[in-house]
């Protein structure tokens, strides 16, 4: 018989940072529905260094916060075509970054788009948090405190 591994439980939505982009906390949604994860970010602007191809881009990490700022840059490993919540499809930059979460730190893949109008500044997909977690669709911040801006 196959022994069970005991997941712990996150919220639908959770305060999570991704320190290599020198982002300490941005509020994500956990979304089972979206296969990849995705993150707020504008005035992307692609470069090469060392013959990779890189990005830069600023993020507002709050909702309704646009006096701060963080500009990050990450290699970019790949570019596909992924379907918006409105239908439409758009090529989005891949970039591969670190993400933490209750005390622990994985990689993960993240596309790069402007999500202003969304609530979320980032979404975590359902390959982040494969094997990792159980999502508990009607409790939020499980594994964060919720913080002042919100």
């Amino acid at each position: 018989m196959k022994q069970q591994r005991h997941l712990p439980v996150i919220g639908w939505r959770e305060w999570i940072s991704l320190p290599e982009l020198g982002i300490a906390e941005v509020k994500v949604k956990i979304d089972t529905g979206a296969r990849s994860s995705a993150l707020h970010a504008f005035d992307i602007e692609h470069f090469r260094r060392n013959g990779k191809l890189m990005v830069r881009f600023k993020v507002h990490p709050y909702q309704r916060d646009v006096k701060r700022t963080v500009i990050s840059e990450a290699e970019v490993i790949d570019e596909r075509g992924v379907r918006n919540s409105g239908g439409y499809k758009e090529l989005r930059p891949v970039i591969f970054t670190s993400i933490e979460l209750r005390g622990e730190r994985w990689p993960i893949e993240l596309t790069l788009t402007n999500r202003d109008l969304m609530r979320f500044r980032m979404l975590l997909g359902r390959e982040a948090v494969r094997g990792r977690f159980l999502v508990d669709a009607g409790r939020s911040y499980l594994c964060s405190q919720k913080r002042s801006k919100t």
